[in-house]
């Protein structure tokens, strides 16, 4: 017994990307959820809950289809970094980071309702910004739009403004840790590769 299709449940179109580069034939299922954004919450548990509460969304709906729900998060010194509200939040974002080391934590959850499969794992790479002045932070905001990044940057778009160096997975800081989930797809036999 397989699932009879991948589903992506998410809206991001950094992660579309990462699975059509990764070679797998998926359909994309936009959820509703209200995420979780306690403050109390560690990053961990933060991006993992999140993903298996957008998985589980649209596992009802897809019973037979093997779902994967995703959730990525910035975090400094136990501060969360999701999403900025605003451009000022942003700017203050990228100024608390500047010239620091940072963690970038991305989680997955699979769910296969019919299987009775449910599995949720994270990967945490780590990003250390230059020092960066509010006329650089400008130009960044400039050529990328902040509002819907964690941390307020995307580490694919004008990074040599603001990246000095990092450690860990590209794929995992921009949205999908893509080679845990390859690993873990072969491991449960889940074959949605197109070649």
């Amino acid at each position: 017994m397989h699932p009879n299709q991948l589903i992506l449940a998410s809206a991001s179109p950094r992660r579309k990307t990462l699975l059509d580069d990764m070679g797998l034939a998926f359909a994309v299922q936009v959820t509703n959820v209200e995420e979780d954004d306690r403050p109390h919450l560690k990053p961990d548990n933060l991006v993992l809950n999140n993903a298996i509460l957008k998985a589980e969304s649209v596992a009802k709906e897809a019973p037979d289809a093997l779902v994967l729900g995703s959730d990525t998060t910035v975090a400094f010194e136990g501060r969360i970094f999701s999403k900025p509200q605003d451009l000022n939040e942003a700017m203050q974002m990228l100024e608390t980071l500047s010239d620091q080391w940072h963690e970038v934590y991305s989680a997955i959850s699979l769910r296969w309702t019919n299987g009775d499969f449910k599995e949720s794992f994270y990967e945490v790479s780590q990003v250390k910004f230059r020092a960066l002045t509010p006329s650089i932070i400008r130009k960044y905001h400039s050529r990328v739009n902040p509002l819907d990044k964690a941390g307020a940057y995307g580490i694919q778009e004008a990074s040599d403004l603001i990246i000095d160096s990092i450690k860990g997975s590209f794929n995992n800081i921009m949205g999908l840790p893509t080679e845990l989930l390859a690993n873990q797809l072969k491991k449960h036999g889940f074959n949605f590769f197109t070649d």
